[in-house]
């Protein structure tokens, strides 16, 4: 599976983006188009459970895809569903009510299931060649940003470029955590209790489905919004994935981590 995504591919596909890159000496007087180097990142939206027995086999393929993608790929895994786990007294539970209303709003039946980019239902199996198709779509705009956490307050600092046509939808800015200690149920033998669960979806800083955008070619934009910081969570493992989506999908992905 792993041979249809990212550095796993044939050599004349390898490196989409270098590739992509108009060779333009010093001397010809031409300067690079900023819609040919900005990078398109892509979105995976994990709907997985602590109930769920197959998904940590979809958790070892996101391993495999990030390790293959490196920062090209995002991966993000929202605990909501049936099988998802809200907690107890003796166990942690990572279930959000907003990750249940993405699972529900998505119609979903099953887990593990997931989102590339926001283009349908995708099943876990055939993500690697979903991320493949998504690399090679040009993206038209540029997305980053900062984060820091100072007196219970994150406050985020977005920042926005338009690079190629006009572009209209949401920006969507959600807190993640990762190395979480938490009970997985497995695909083979007992619960582990010391699983740990990476990039798990803990809140949507601006809203479940984020707020109105829109950017021109060539305009910057910037953005400051704040989220109140949660003492159940570990201020030395959050980050920020913030995402620009419309009726065509992700149009592009930014994520970094929240500084103490």
């Amino acid at each position: 599976m792993m041979l249809t995504a990212c550095d796993h591919i044939a050599e004349d596909e390898r490196l989409i983006y270098e590739a992509m890159i108009t060779d333009m000496s010093p001397d010809n007087g031409q300067e690079e188009d900023e819609a040919e180097v900005t990078k398109r990142v892509v979105l995976l939206e994990d709907f997985t459970g602590q109930n769920c027995t197959n998904c940590p086999k979809a958790t070892e393929i996101i391993e495999q895809l990030q390790e293959a993608c490196g920062d090209v790929l995002v991966a993000v895994s929202l605990h909501g569903g049936p099988l998802s786990f809200a907690g107890s007294a003796r166990a942690v539970g990572l279930k959000t009510a907003t990750a249940d209303e993405y699972y529900n709003y998505w119609h979903f039946e099953y887990q593990p299931i997931g989102l590339v980019n926001r283009h349908g239902a995708v099943d876990y199996q055939m993500w690697a060649t979903a991320v493949k198709e998504e690399l090679t779509k040009p993206t038209p705009l540029r997305l980053e940003g900062s984060a820091v956490l100072a007196d219970n307050v994150i406050t985020i600092q977005m920042n926005a470029t338009g690079i190629k046509g006009n572009t209209t939808g949401k920006l969507q800015v959600w807190l993640l955590e990762d190395g979480i200690k938490a009970v997985q149920r497995m695909p083979e033998g007992p619960a582990n209790q010391e699983y740990i669960h990476n990039h798990v979806f803990r809140t949507a800083v601006n809203g479940t489905w984020g707020e109105d955008f829109s950017i021109s070619e060539g305009e910057t934009k910037q953005q400051t919004m704040t989220q109140a910081f949660d003492t159940r969570w570990n201020s030395n493992k959050l980050s920020i994935v913030a995402f620009v989506y419309n009726d065509s999908g992700v149009q592009q992905v930014a994520k970094f981590e929240v500084k103490v």
